[in-house]
């Protein structure tokens, strides 16, 4: 399991540094924390599918974009 929330948190942090976006400016699009952002990003965190849909509608994409 952790390989892939590895695979998912570079996604969604390239995704939002292609955007030229923050953690800080992500989370508060997705509403959410910039640390629970951090904490996806690298993995140490296990997101919930609501989090994820969140997330995929700040950087204006698909989820599956995300989870592929």
């Amino acid at each position: 399991m952790l390989p892939r929330r590895q695979r998912i948190g570079r996604r969604i942090r390239v995704l939002r540094e292609d955007r030229g976006l923050t953690q800080i400016q992500l989370g508060e699009r997705a509403g959410m924390d910039h640390k629970t952002v951090h904490r996806i990003e690298y993995a140490t965190s296990d997101p919930s599918l609501s989090m994820l849909l969140r997330l995929a509608a700040a950087l204006d994409v698909e989820l599956a974009e995300l989870i592929s």
